[in-house]
């Protein structure tokens, strides 16, 4: 059995993947949904102090504490950046990589960076305490601010992920409008080394198309 890391995109929790969790822990595997620091059940973590490294930390210090290794390392969104950078600083213990509808960082990139400028406005639009990036109004009810810091700061990597035996990428093709992430899909389904895949649903595929998700990271395992 695989052991899954599931890894949510910005203002949600672990809680986001609840479709997935149920159906592969019913079929025997070991899944871990992380709720980043500052958000969420954790939203009283949040202090200008919580940024990316704090997030990859979050999944680097789990992947330790519970002795994971040959991880599959799945996020949603924001959550590609922390999943790359934990899969450099945790080499043994990252197998493979699932990217859903969700930013590919390389060195030196910052989510900021890797977005339209309409995004860059959403995470301007911080809320009273002058460090969380408010929710959308079409998020979750149960979506909380998001740490600023952590869509500002830079990815450092020290090495090119080449340990990683498998990466996928999971495009969402049923966005209303202009997608963020089609120069993400566009570039890697040109890649051999990456398994591309477009999924009829908008930008919450665990919402839209579990079914189809779970086979995706059946097959990555």
């Amino acid at each position: 059995m695989a052991t899954f890391v599931l890894v949510p995109g910005m203002c949600h929790g672990g809680w986001s993947f609840e479709p997935l969790t149920e159906r592969l822990r019913a079929l025997g595997h070991r899944v871990h949904a992380v709720t980043l620091s500052g958000v969420s059940e954790r939203r009283h973590l949040m202090a200008g102090g919580v940024n990316l490294d704090t997030h990859i930390q979050d999944v680097t210090a789990l992947l330790e504490a519970e002795q994971v290794e040959d991880a599959v390392l799945v996020a949603h969104s924001y959550g590609g950046m922390v999943i790359t950078g934990a899969a450099d600083r945790a080499p043994g213990r990252a197998g493979s990589l699932v990217y859903i509808d969700a930013v590919v960082p390389s060195d030196g990139d910052s989510c900021w960076s890797l977005v339209r400028d309409e995004e860059r406005r959403w995470y301007t639009d911080v809320d009273e305490t002058g460090f969380g990036v408010r929710p959308q109004p079409f998020f979750d009810p149960r979506a909380t601010p998001h740490p600023l810091a952590s869509v500002l700061q830079p990815l450092r990597l020290t090495g090119d992920l080449a340990h990683v035996r498998r990466r996928d990428y999971v495009y969402a093709a049923g966005w209303d409008g202009e997608s963020p992430f089609t120069v993400f899909h566009e570039r890697l389904r040109q890649d051999p080394a990456w398994t591309a895949h477009a999924v009829n649903g908008r930008h919450n595929l665990m919402r839209d198309a579990p079914d189809e998700l779970l086979k995706i990271l059946l097959d990555a395992a």
